[in-house]
């Protein structure tokens, strides 16, 4: 037992290197600095004027947090060293059990962390807009669209994010015809940009009397939340806004009124809604700048040189294009076709349980 508490510690010291490593990557000598800068503004007599003054504050906040996470990660390491030494020094293998669960639990932490120094995209640390949509297949597609929709607000609660929802419209039987959620907190876009595609889903169908296997498609779609959005300017003329009642999975959050709000932006065909602020007026506002989101992430993607040169071609929610697989017959297995990662444990994955498959996506990325 004394062997495992050597083992263990040998491999704690190693990981200080590592530890150590991860502190450049994430710039924690820079990232100090900043805090100081950022401190010393919120001082200042006149900041609760300033208009970016809440924007200072959470700029503040998650400089912070990155120090406070990474240096609580050098402590635990240390700690962990100490108690490793104090075991071996006292012959105490009672130990052994709690050196080598800190071990893991830090090296998890450790892996944790490199991943969030992927992300360093323009957009990476933003809120995101995520929609969900299913494909040709009536209520099983739509079943299908729920389904995802609860895999991803199910990943946000195991990681602390908040998420609102915007949009709902129910299916027909089961499920969702679309729906939209607003995933707050930082990193939210870098993350959950992996996830933006089509989606497979083979399983039989509760749907069908005669037990048959069935296949089905919905798509996922994310976008960062974009500061500044009113900067993108849309003609009156080009878009046709209706107003409907609220229906769906919000409960006492959504108004069951017709204050709810559908736009159709006629020259791309793109269509947004939502229904649960508290006026139509309110539901305009935001999706107006969902519209705008929509817009001017489709224009980055693209790389147009202006919103107007969007054409609104979509990508068909169908078999060849999808970007992961998730087979619940006769065998389980989720597989993404980009990375080519894949998990046996289905229901793990669509109780949250994704971030093998987002770490993969951000670790291919990194080289490009």
């Amino acid at each position: 037992m004394i062997i495992a508490l050597e083992e263990a510690k040998y491999k704690l010291v190693g990981m200080r290197e590592d530890v150590s490593e991860l502190g450049s990557a994430l710039k924690i000598d820079e990232l100090k600095k900043m805090a100081e800068e950022l401190d010393a503004k919120t001082l200042e007599p006149d900041f609760w004027t300033l208009e970016d003054s809440s924007k200072i504050l959470q700029k503040l906040k998650q400089t912070k947090d990155v120090i406070e996470s990474y240096e609580e990660l050098c402590s635990r390491l240390e700690d962990a060293i100490t108690l490793a030494e104090m075991a071996i020094e006292e012959n105490d293998e009672s130990c052994v059990e709690e050196v080598e669960s800190e071990l893991n639990e830090i090296a998890k932490a450790t892996e944790t962390k490199r991943i969030e120094v992927l992300l360093s995209g323009e957009y990476d640390k933003n809120n995101a807009i995520v929609s969900f949509h299913p494909g040709a297949g009536g209520t099983e597609a739509q079943d299908w669209a729920q389904m995802l929709y609860r895999m991803i607000t199910r990943w946000a609660e195991r990681h602390g994010f908040k998420y609102k929802l915007i949009d709902w419209l129910d299916g027909d039987a089961a499920g969702i015809k679309s729906a939209t959620i607003m995933v707050e907190g930082l990193n939210a876009y870098g993350y959950l940009k992996s996830e933006n595609g089509v989606h497979r889903l083979v399983r039989v169908s509760p749907f069908d009397a005669a037990g048959r296997r069935q296949t089905s498609f919905s798509s996922i779609e994310v976008m960062p939340e974009f500061e500044n959005i009113d900067k993108v300017e849309i003609r009156d003329e080009d878009i046709e806004v209706t107003a409907h009642r609220s229906s769906g999975a919000g409960g006492q959050h959504i108004n069951k009124t017709d204050s709810a709000i559908r736009i159709l932006h006629k020259p791309t065909g793109i269509v947004v809604g939502c229904q649960t602020e508290r006026s139509q007026l309110q539901n305009k506002e935001t999706a107006m700048k969902m519209l705008k989101a929509k817009l001017m992430e489709i224009k980055l993607r693209e790389r147009l040189d202006t919103i107007e040169d969007i054409q609104g071609n979509k990508t068909n929610i169908e078999w060849g294009s999808q970007i992961r697989s998730y087979v619940f017959m006769p065998y389980t297995l989720a597989k993404d076709t980009r990375t080519g990662y894949e998990d046996g444990n289905i229901n793990a994955v669509m109780d949250g349980e994704i971030d093998g498959f987002i770490n993969a996506y951000l670790k291919m990325n990194a080289g490009k």
